[in-house]
C-alpha cells in the first residue's frame, strides 16, 4: 500500500519539478537549469541529512554517485532525442524502458506479486505510454538516430533506479546526497567546457563574463525552486524503495508526465489531449491495485 502511494506520489513531485524546469528552460538554456536544479538539490539535500542522519559507507557513495552518472547521462541523451523528435513517439519510450528495466531487473532478483499484481503492472505500462503521448500534427517516423538516443535515455533512467535500490538502507539520504554531487560535477563542468570551447568567455574580456553571469539570472528563482522539488521526489522514490519493490517504484515513478501535463493544464491552461486522460485514470487504478495487490 504504501509503496503504491509513495511511488504515485513521487511521479506527481517528479513531474512538477519538470514543468518548473520547463518553464526555466524557457528563459535561460536546458543546460543551465539542469545544472542549477542539481545544486540546489545538493544543497537541499546536505540540509536534510544533517537532521535526518545516515551512515556514509562506501556502499551508500558508491551507488548513490553511479546513480548521478547515469542520470546525468540519461538527461543529456533525453534532451537530444527529442530535439529530433518526433516526441510522440521518443517521449514514451523513454518512458517505458525507464520502467521496464528495473522492473525486469527486480522480477528476475525476486519481486513477486499475486496474479493481480502483474497484471497491474502491465496496465501501469500501458499508462505509462498513454500519459507521456504527446500529440503533435504531422509527425513523422522517428529516425534510428532518434531511437536510439531514446532508448539510452530509457535504459539508462532504469539504471538509475536499479543503481539507487542497491544502496543500503542505513544510508538515510546519503545515496541522493552523492547523486547530486555527481549530476552538478559532470553539468557545470560541462558546460564550462562548452562555454570554453564556443570562446564565449575570456579571461580578459569582462563584460562577455559579465553577460555570462546575467544570462544565469532570468530562469533563476524557478530553477532553484526545480532543484527542491525534484530533491523532494528523490526522497520519496527513496523512501519507496526501501519500503517496497524496485518493479512497483520503477513504473509509477515512470508516470511522472502526469504531473507535468496537469500543472500546465492549471497554470499554463494547455488542454490535456483525450488519450492523456485515459492514461491518467489507467494510471490510477493501476496504482490502486498495485496497493491491494
Amino acid at each position: 500500500m504504501l509503496t503504491a502511494v509513495f511511488g504515485l506520489t513521487g511521479a506527481l513531485v517528479f513531474g512538477s519539478a519538470d514543468f518548473l524546469g520547463g518553464l526555466a528552460a524557457k528563459r535561460i538554456s536546458a543546460m543551465r537549469v539542469t545544472a542549477l536544479s542539481a545544486a540546489t538539490g545538493l544543497v537541499a539535500l546536505l540540509i536534510t541529512t544533517a537532521f535526518v542522519g545516515g551512515t556514509w559507507s562506501p556502499s551508500a557513495l558508491i551507488w548513490g554517485a553511479l546513480s548521478g552518472v547515469s542520470g546525468s547521462l540519461a538527461i543529456a541523451l533525453l534532451y537530444a532525442s527529442l530535439a529530433i523528435g518526433p516526441m510522440s513517439i521518443l517521449s514514451p519510450l523513454t518512458a517505458v524502458l525507464g520502467a521496464v528495466v528495473p522492473m525486469v531487473w527486480g522480477l528476475l532478483t525476486g519481486d513477486r506479486f499475486a496474479p493481480l499484481g502483474y497484471a497491474a503492472l502491465a496496465l501501469a505500462l500501458v499508462a505509462i505510454v498513454l500519459v507521456g503521448f504527446v500529440p503533435e500534427k504531422g509527425a513523422v517516423r522517428a529516425s534510428m538516430r532518434g531511437l536510439l538516443l531514446a532508448s539510452g535515455s530509457g535504459i539508462l533512467i532504469g539504471a538509475f533506479l536499479i543503481f539507487i535500490h542497491q544502496a543500503p538502507n542505513d544510508s538515510g539520504l546519503i545515496p541522493l546526497v552523492m547523486n547530486r554531487a555527481a549530476s552538478t560535477s559532470i553539468m557545470f563542468a560541462t558546460i564550462g567546457i562548452l562555454a570554453w570551447v564556443r570562446g564565449r568567455r575570456s579571461a580578459d574580456d569582462s563584460s562577455g563574463a559579465e553577460r555570462g553571469r546575467a544570462g544565469w539570472i532570468p530562469g533563476l528563482p524557478l530553477a532553484l525552486a526545480c532543484g527542491v522539488v525534484d530533491a523532494v521526489g528523490n526522497a520519496l522514490l527513496l523512501v519507496g524503495l526501501r519500503l517496497g519493490d524496485l518493479s512497483v517504484m520503477s513504473v509509477l515513478t515512470a508516470m511522472y508526465p502526469a504531473g507535468t501535463i496537469i500543472l500546465a493544464a492549471i497554470v499554463l491552461k494547455e488542454r490535456i489531449a483525450p488519450v492523456q486522460w485515459a492514461g491518467l485514470i489507467l494510471a490510477i487504478a493501476a496504482a490502486g491495485m498495485l496497493a491491494v495487490a
